[in-house]
């Protein structure tokens, strides 16, 4: 009787934390829908990363995309509604930061950047989370228009 009791609470817990996540398919279709009715959606781009230790680097998703010379691409960031950390969208060229959604000289966070390419070629994302903690969080890639 006892583990029956025990089964059924069990359950009810899983059932209930189940209800409040966020799916990974909820994020994206929420986060490519804040990127604008300007912006068509191309490629998502999701992380679940851990805390780091102080003493340590903190964790990165890292993703690879081509992009063509004379378009302007948005690039949105969304955490989940559960995520403890606030995540960040980086944009590289090489070893060139060229668009981020937080400036980390004045604090300020953007839900989103335009960039216009002037160079086709390959372009890598980076996604991380303020102060290296934990989350769960989605970069949506959108086309806005040919320049």
């Amino acid at each position: 009787m006892k583990n029956i009791i025990v089964a059924i609470v069990l359950a009810l817990f899983f059932i209930h934390s189940n209800v409040n996540a966020q799916s990974p398919e909820q994020l994206v279709r929420i986060c490519s829908s804040s990127a604008g009715t300007d912006a068509t959606y191309l490629k998502d781009f999701q992380v679940q990363l851990e805390q780091s230790n102080p003493d340590q680097r903190p964790p990165f998703g890292k993703f690879s995309v081509v992009l063509q010379k004379n378009t302007k691409y948005r690039f949105t960031i969304c955490n989940s509604e559960d995520s403890p950390g606030k995540a960040i969208l980086q944009l590289f060229d090489a070893n060139r930061l060229l668009g981020s959604s937080y400036n980390a000289a004045t604090g300020k966070e953007y839900k989103s950047f335009n960039f216009p390419c002037t160079k086709t070629g390959v372009y890598h994302i980076f996604i991380s989370f303020q102060e290296g903690k934990s989350g769960s969080g989605c970069g949506i890639l959108s086309f806005v228009k040919k320049m």
